[in-house]
């Protein structure tokens, strides 16, 4: 019985530390001194339409769901800078910073994504 409940223990050990983020996650004002910020690349990784109704002002836009994403995302981005993401809600932004977090970038998610930023009243541009 205690080598089964060992067993179990280091199961969810192992479950746990696989699912830790390798990304920070920052609120709308946190998000917005980092946007602010030169040695940092604003990223939107909404689709193209989603882009074109409203984006952070100077804001890159890969599509996170295109099959292409990283590759593209690799020649576009610079390594040596940190890579601010955002995208409707924070998940798709959640994703594409696991992604790229996992090749090496420093990326920072902005929690609650355009709808968060747009809530606080914080700026757009079409």
């Amino acid at each position: 019985m205690k080598k089964i409940i060992t067993c179990l223990l280091a199961l969810l050990g192992l479950t746990s530390a696989c699912s830790q983020k390798n990304y920070e996650d920052a609120d709308v004002n946190g998000f917005a001194l980092l946007a602010a910020d030169s040695a940092v690349v604003v990223l939107d990784v909404r689709t193209a339409e989603e882009y074109g109704e409203g984006h952070i002002e100077g804001a890159l836009n890969i599509d996170v769901k295109k099959a292409d994403f990283l590759q593209h995302a690799k020649q576009a981005l610079p390594a040596d800078k940190t890579i601010a993401v955002y995208c409707r809600s924070g998940r798709r932004s959640a994703n594409a910073c696991s992604q790229l977090s996992a090749v090496g970038y420093k990326c920072i998610n902005l929690k609650g994504g355009i709808m968060a930023w747009t809530g606080e009243k914080k700026p757009v541009v079409k």
